[in-house]
């Protein structure tokens, strides 16, 4: 796969980016750990015999410098809205793709607002939110739209058995606090819409053996920046489990703990994509162990195919539109435990 090619990973020595540098050296790349913590990166390259390049989002020449002979870069540092721009700039100047594992709403209404035009001028790629939340719903969906050049809605609900939050998760979210103040959004009959009320308290009918589980509605995902970029579906929707939007807003909540060997937590996920047209209903799901560490394949997988040429657009680009959304699915099979039924519709 990487034989030996380069790749920058920016924010290396977080949390994800931990589970990314190793995924990516599973596949034969090295890894280039960069990022304004030298201590940190110093101490993630000794162990692993690769070399560390220093570089800050305040100093365009060191992103320069930590960019210089790699083949991509993939963005891994949190707060998104203060490190997608100075990082994207940079794969620009080197004219090198860009991948992120952003989550955050506003950074990645960002990417798409302010780089789709200049990238598309420039022959670029940018691949934002290519991570748990954002790519992986966005594939799923597409994935059940099947055959269908537009549909109503698409509903992406997720049960998670917890949300124990890395310091980079709590950091996120108080920037996106920050940012929208006392308003949530949601994305409603082709438009983002600033909501003052609370995010309803609903039921969500999993997929066996979950079942029907509380879950907190307009939960607002990535998946609702990236699914509307490329799909025609004037409602898009995501859910998250009761339990797991307790956790991740409580202060008394821990980090997650490794419960194996390659740091995975014990934390389980099962992802419920539904798109609905008239009377009709598709659906995709995706199960599997570690929202953080699943990321990692899934941006890996991501590079590998932007590599090969296994892509089917420029510019700032989704998941589901710059992948075949159902090949990319069953090359994570590994990782997660897939149920398609793709192009297949029941009433």
């Amino acid at each position: 796969m990487g034989s030996g090619q380069s790749v920058a990973v920016f924010g290396a020595y977080g949390h994800t980016g931990r589970f990314v540098v190793a995924e990516l050296a599973a596949r034969g790349y090295v890894p280039v750990p960069s990022g304004r913590d030298a201590q940190a990166l110093e101490k993630l390259a000794r162990e692993h015999g690769w070399t560390a390049r220093v570089a800050s989002v305040d100093d365009p020449a060191s992103l320069d410098r930590a960019l210089a002979g790699v083949v991509a870069v993939i963005n891994c540092a949190g707060p998104f809205a203060s490190t997608t721009g100075p990082v994207i700039e940079a794969a620009l100047r080197a004219r090198i793709p860009y991948l992120d594992v952003a989550a955050e709403l506003e950074a990645n209404l960002d990417t798409f607002g302010q780089y789709r035009e200049r990238a598309l001028e420039e022959g670029a790629l940018i691949v934002p939110a290519m991570a748990f939340f954002g790519g992986l719903g966005d594939l799923l969906v597409t994935a059940a739209m099947g055959d269908w050049a537009e549909a109503d809605e698409a509903h992406i609900a997720y049960a998670l058995s917890s949300w124990h939050p890395t310091a980079g998760t709590r950091l996120s979210g108080a920037v996106s606090r920050e940012r929208r103040g006392d308003h949530r959004l949601r994305y409603r009959g082709g438009r983002w819409e600033r909501r003052t009320d609370a995010a309803p308290s609903l039921e969500w009918t999993f997929p066996e053996p979950l079942g029907r589980r509380p879950v907190i509605g307009e939960f607002t995902m990535a998946d609702v920046v990236t699914v509307p970029q490329h799909l025609v579906i004037p409602d898009v929707t995501t859910y998250m489990s009761a339990e797991a939007a307790r956790d991740v807003v409580s202060p008394d909540t821990p980090a997650p703990a490794a419960a194996d060997d390659s740091g995975r937590s014990e934390q389980t996920f099962l992802v419920d994509a539904v798109v609905r047209s008239g009377g009709t209903e598709r659906r995709a799901t995706a199960s599997g162990q570690d929202i953080y560490a699943v990321t990692a394949p899934l941006v890996a997988e991501a590079l590998d195919r932007v590599l090969t040429g296994r892509t089917r657009a420029l510019g700032v680009v989704p998941a589901g539109e710059i992948f075949d959304a159902p090949d990319f699915l069953r090359a994570l099979e590994p990782h997660i435990a897939l149920g398609l039924h793709l192009g297949k519709a029941e009433v």
